[in-house]
């Protein structure tokens, strides 16, 4: 193999010029000069397939690991497979990301069955199989390879949640507690861990759990976590911190994402450049839910009402014409007031959904178009943190949105800013909510997935 070329390729990809890396790798293969040695075949296929997925190419990413495992010289079966698995989860097709995490965690060499096993439990849940997905975190969590079990601890939560195992979600979150989490790591587990608290009818260690959560204001309870807040703290006031069943709540599983996408870095098993670029996997769980209750049922008002002395002042006649009359205005009227309320409904319902006005996506870019202006920051954010966060945007790139993660009072943007020179930058942007729009909490770079 031309190391000279396969050097340059690699180096083409730490620098994000992935289709500069893709012409160097395919030269590498083609270079009849240097003819390729049992394994470098694998090994190419297996960087050029990582390139194609970090351009989102996830069906060439899919037949470049193919051909990878196609050269049975190239001994990183688990690694190729669980990228596979990645592509496949990228496209949404669950089955067969599965099915090639399971191969991944078969290999006894793969040296990070954890990351596999991951990738399966979100994959299982996106298929809604919590039960399975929850056996997939357990392995992840006993994984002696696993440096950091915390995200495996709380999506195993999650699918206990889910599974209506409120005291075994308990029991994981506890655990995660044990190891060192970033604050707003921390602060959502204990969000997190009221909710299930809640849900065993600990009412008095839901409120404090919600309360350490929310103590350094920098995070704000979802929705459903306000609602299981409220619920707790009314149990106490009522002289019920401890009920014997705890109230239901429901795990909702949409927030999971694949970790081709979210977290889980690409390996690259590499025997001529050891990858010193490695970074840690990202935290991306779930919230719990809360059912609501019943909504209260409005009273039905009479607007109008005939007295006594109305009926004495007037003619049975003049009193049914003025009825009629009224009659029309209350018909108008109860027009009105349902255009209304159907209108504030829909609006609150926008609201708790994420949205607001401006969007998410117009704070982003009016973010990047000028970083060091105070108007797009939230209310606490020092000029320091804004110097800071302002270094990390590379100056005159354009800016995509890929997605946004909403909820009622904080929202992720996962952004790409294209530089001059053609690379590709990616920021996670995280907003709060700012009356009925949204300011930015914080800004850091995004490694999309590459294991």
């Amino acid at each position: 193999m031309n190391n000279e070329l396969f050097q340059q390729a690699k180096e083409a990809a730490a620098l994000s010029d992935y289709n500069r890396a893709l012409d160097l790798y395919n030269a590498c293969l083609n270079d009849e000069a240097n003819p390729l040695a049992p394994g470098e075949s694998g090994l190419i296929y297996h960087q050029i397939g990582n390139c194609l997925t970090k351009l989102k190419s996830f069906y060439e990413a899919i037949q470049a690991y193919s051909k990878s495992t196609e050269d049975a010289a190239y001994d990183a079966v688990g690694t190729v497979n669980c990228n596979t698995g990645m592509a496949y989860a990228a496209l949404r097709d669950w089955a067969n990301a599965v099915k090639h995490f399971e191969i991944a965690v078969s290999d006894r060499s793969y040296p990070t069955p954890y990351k596999a096993y991951i990738g399966m439990g979100n994959a299982l849940l996106k298929q809604g199989k919590s039960a399975e997905a929850g056996v997939a975190f357990r392995e992840a969590a006993l994984d002696e390879s696993n440096p950091d079990p915390t995200k495996a601890l709380l999506n195993l939560g999650v699918c206990f949640m889910a599974l209506n195992r409120p005291a075994d979600a308990v029991a994981s979150y506890e655990s995660a507690l044990q190891f060192d989490l970033t604050r707003d790591v921390r602060n959502k587990l204990y969000s997190s861990l009221g909710q299930a608290y809640v849900a065993t009818g600990q009412m008095q260690e839901a409120v404090d759990a919600f309360e350490t959560a929310i103590a350094d204001k920098s995070y704000f309870l979802s929705a459903s976590a306000s609602v299981d807040y409220q619920r707790a703290i009314a149990a106490i006031s009522q002289g019920n911190p401890e009920s014997t069943q705890g109230l239901p709540t429901i795990a909702d599983t949409s927030g999971f994402d694949v970790a081709a996408l979210d977290g889980v870095q690409l390996t690259e098993q590499n025997p001529y450049v050891v990858d010193e670029n490695a970074v840690s996997e990202d935290y991306y769980f779930a919230d719990q839910y809360a059912k609501t209750g019943d909504l209260a049922q409005t009273s039905d008002e009479r607007f109008f009402q005939s007295t006594d002395e109305e009926l004495e002042q007037w003619s049975k006649g003049v009193v049914k014409m003025e009825r009629k009359r009224r009659s029309v205005g209350l018909k108008i009227l109860l027009v009105i007031v349902i255009l209304a309320l159907l209108a504030a409904a829909a609006g609150l319902l926008l609201y708790t959904q994420g949205y607001g006005y401006p969007t998410q996506e117009a704070v982003v870019e009016q973010l990047f178009a000028d970083p060091t202006s105070p108007d797009s920051y939230a209310n606490g954010i020092t000029s320091e943190d804004i110097a800071d966060m302002s270094k990390l945007v590379a100056d005159g790139s354009t800016v995509t949105v890929d997605g946004v993660d909403r909820s009622m009072s904080s929202s992720t943007a996962y952004v790409t800013a294209t530089t001059p020179q053609g690379g590709d930058v990616t920021y996670e942007v995280s907003l709060v909510r700012d009356m009925i729009g949204w300011k930015v909490s914080n800004l850091d770079l995004y490694f999309a997935s590459q294991q």
